[in-house]
C-alpha cells in the first residue's frame, strides 16, 4: 500500500546542501561534493586524507582532535565554529558538528558536518594558531578561565592572547572583540 519510493541513501549523501564526511581516525573515508567544493577540492582528493589538511596549521589539528575527545565522550557529538584551510590556503570562519559511531572511541568513526560561514565572517586579522583557537573559544562565550581549562594553560596566558587579539582588531572591550570575530556591528 505505501507507494514511496525507497530512500537512496547514497543519494541523499551525495546531493546534500551541507558539506557532510564520514572519517575513521580522523582520515575522511568519503565526502560529498558539498564539503570537497567549500574547500576547494574534488570529493576524490579528500577520500583517504587526513581531516589536517583542511586545517590552517597541524598544531591547530592536533590540539582540536585533544579537545574534542572529552566531550564527544561524554556527549556523543561536538559543534563548534572555527578558522579553517581552503585548498589555495584561504583561512574562513565554518561550524563543525559531527557525532561519533563508536560510544566508547569518538575518533574510531564518525559523520561530519560543515557549513562555511565565511559570507557572514571574514578573517581579517592575521591570527596565530593559537589566537585562532582561542578566538573560536570567545565567540562561543567562553570566559577566560573555562577557555584556559579547555586548552590546558594559565587564565593569564589567554588573558594576554585575547589582549592580542583586542589589539589586532581594535576592540575596546571584549563584547567589542566578539561582534568583530563574529563579524556583526557593535
Amino acid at each position: 500500500m505505501n507507494d514511496q519510493p525507497a530512500l537512496d541513501y547514497a543519494l541523499i549523501f551525495h546531493h546534500a546542501p551541507v558539506g557532510l564526511c564520514v572519517s575513521k581516525r580522523r582520515i575522511i573515508h568519503t565526502a560529498n561534493p558539498s564539503l570537497a567544493a567549500m574547500f576547494g577540492y574534488l570529493p576524490e582528493q579528500l577520500a583517504e586524507q587526513s581531516f589536517q589538511i583542511l586545517y590552517p596549521s597541524a598544531d591547530e589539528f592536533e590540539r582540536t582532535g585533544l579537545r574534542i575527545v572529552p566531550i564527544m565522550s561524554e556527549r556523543g557529538s561536538y559543534s563548534d565554529e572555527r578558522i579553517m584551510k581552503r585548498a589555495n590556503d584561504e583561512l574562513f570562519w565554518c561550524r563543525v558538528s559531527g557525532r561519533g559511531l563508536v560510544d566508547d572511541d569518538p575518533h574510531a568513526a564518525g559523520i561530519w558536518t560543515f557549513e562555511d560561514l565565511s559570507e557572514k565572517r571574514k578573517v581579517t586579522a592575521k591570527l596565530t594558531p593559537r589566537e585562532r583557537e582561542i578566538a573560536a573559544l570567545l565567540v562561543e562565550g567562553k570566559t577566560s578561565k573555562l577557555i584556559a581549562r579547555q586548552i590546558g594553560m594559565s587564565p593569564r596566558t589567554v588573558e594576554m592572547h585575547r589582549a592580542k587579539l583586542m589589539k589586532k582588531f581594535s576592540a575596546a572591550t571584549s563584547g567589542e572583540l566578539v561582534h568583530h570575530l563574529l563579524g556583526t556591528s557593535f
